[in-house]
């Protein structure tokens, strides 16, 4: 999506602009256990992702934060995480549209920076396992379909980055991960190779977590 791009670059120069900033803040890192859920906007993105394509759902789970120094620390989460995408159809023949359900279990891995106390940058990498998938329509053809998880790539991978703003016990944030991973299958039929669907995950989450310790 165009505006999470835009979220990512705008995120990447200000955690190269707030290093400076590190020492003079009180940002002490603590070590957090809890759980956190939130609100996704999706899509599947081949060139760029297009706005109108946004399916909406939900991620929910556990994390914990481990300092490595007084202002940053590793945090690992694990998360059931609701991607995919929709598609609206209108000609001469059928009026509707399409949802494709991508439902993972999902591991992101991140660097967490404390800029002051209450807020924080973070970034990192995640890997995820598809658990189920399924296609609905809705309009002048209805139809809910379960998609065999074997016919598409099970694993997906990519890049996170966030911001989050805390009050103890309370957390909220926003993120955005960046699939690398198609989320079709490479398969060859009569002798030619392709991949369906030849997309990829793109996803921005507005997130809540609850410390726990």
């Amino acid at each position: 999506m165009k505006m999470q791009s835009n979220f990512l670059c705008a995120l990447t120069l200000f955690m190269t602009a707030s290093f400076g900033m590190l020492h003079a803040q009180d940002n002490n890192v603590n070590t957090e256990f809890g759980v956190k859920g939130g609100f996704n906007m999706s899509n599947l993105y081949q060139s760029e992702a297009d706005d109108n394509n946004v399916i909406y759902g939900f991620n929910a789970g556990v994390y914990a934060t481990l300092p490595v120094s007084d202002f940053i620390a590793i945090q690992p989460e694990i998360l059931f995480t609701t991607k995919g995408a929709e598609l609206d159809y209108n000609n001469a023949f059928v009026d509707g549209n399409a949802k494709f359900k991508l439902n993972y279990i999902e591991v992101p891995l991140l660097v967490r920076v404390n800029i002051t106390k209450n807020f924080n940058v973070h970034a990192g990498g995640y890997a995820s396992y598809l658990v189920s998938s399924k296609v609905t329509g809705d309009g002048d053809i209805n139809f809910d379909d379960t998609v065999d998880t074997d016919d598409l790539n099970k694993f997906d991978a990519g890049l996170a980055a966030g911001i989050g703003v805390d009050f103890s016990p309370i957390s909220v944030g926003l993120r955005y991960n960046y699939g690398l991973t198609t989320v079709g299958k490479e398969r060859t039929v009569a002798g030619t190779t392709y991949t369906f669907p030849d997309a990829k995950n793109s996803n921005l989450t507005l997130y809540l977590s609850y410390k726990l310790n």
